[in-house]
């Protein structure tokens, strides 16, 4: 029970350390923060905001009025709604890919680092196929092959399919730094199984890199949702970050002046992808800083 009470607080313990710290971190975890508030407003969007030309078409900004504050689309819907549903949209697929693809580069690259041998060849052959494998037109053809049942849950774990692999690799070489080392080795000799070395000893050390790992999943996941958004091989009937750039660009919103139908989701996809970078660098700083 003692157990189970401490974790949390071992968990949190040190993002306070690293929020109090790091200015970078600090700074990208306001603004992830802000943009994840922003979303909440999807919870209580009024019901006709998913209808085309329930409102007058490519109306400027009006601060009067929450659903005409950034406008309207060339298809009457409200650039406010469209837009904080997309931020919603987009997270749940970064997040399912975060959730799944480091998990599995974390199991693989211990296994791999541990066991060595056949078993290290072989997963490795596997992550390089996969790193190896240019993403998007594997994506283009997974999508393709399954758009009559495509969703935003299974987006996100297509996406994380090749995500695994870097990961993989990474942690492995983390693994076999660490066997090398002293503690490890004493741990060894002390009779300790290899379940309990890599759950007491080499887990510690490679928890910081697997945060960083996750974060940098969470930006590759939106920016090949941006990309297949792009091409139209997301769901058209869920409003991501892509999805409103792929609808400015049919409308040719930019050429027509309609350009707060434009800067919404491009102005939020650079806030986002900078606040989850200032994140990553700050919690490898504070990695690096440990370590000296």
């Amino acid at each position: 029970m003692v157990h189970i009470t401490v974790l949390p607080v071992r968990i949190i313990k040190p993002f306070i350390n690293i929020f109090k710290i790091n200015i970078r971190f600090r700074v990208g975890f306001i603004m992830l923060m802000s943009l994840v508030l922003l979303s909440l407003f999807s919870l209580v969007s009024p019901p006709f905001y998913k209808e085309w030309y329930k409102l007058p078409k490519d109306l400027p900004p009006n601060c009067c009025d929450l659903t005409y504050i950034l406008g309207t689309t060339s298809n009457g819907r409200s650039v406010f709604w469209v837009l904080v549903n997309s931020i919603r949209n987009s997270l749940i697929i970064a997040l399912i890919t975060a959730l799944i693809a480091p998990q599995i580069g974390l199991l693989i690259g211990i296994i791999a680092g541990t066991r060595g041998g056949i078993t290290d060849k072989t997963l490795m052959f596997l992550a390089d196929m996969f790193i190896t494998i240019p993403s998007l037109p594997l994506y283009i053809i997974l999508t393709m092959m399954l758009k009559n049942i495509l969703n935003i849950t299974l987006l996100g774990i297509l996406i994380a399919i090749p995500a695994w692999a870097w990961p993989a690799r990474q942690t492995r070489a983390m693994v076999l730094s660490l066997r090398e080392r002293e503690f490890i080795m004493t741990a060894t000799l002390s009779g300790m199984n290899t379940i309990k070395i890599i759950f007491e000893e080499i887990l510690p050390h490679v928890s910081g890199w697997q945060l960083i790992a996750i974060t940098n999943t969470i930006i590759y996941a939106i920016a090949s949702e941006t990309g297949l958004a792009l091409l139209g091989l997301v769901p058209l009937s869920e409003d991501t970050l892509g999805l409103m750039i792929y609808w400015v660009q049919h409308y040719n919103a930019i050429y027509r002046g309609v350009i707060w139908w434009y800067l919404a989701p491009t102005t939020t996809l650079v806030l986002l992808f900078v606040s989850l970078y200032l994140i990553s660098i700050g919690i490898t700083y504070h990695i690096s800083r440990q370590k000296t």
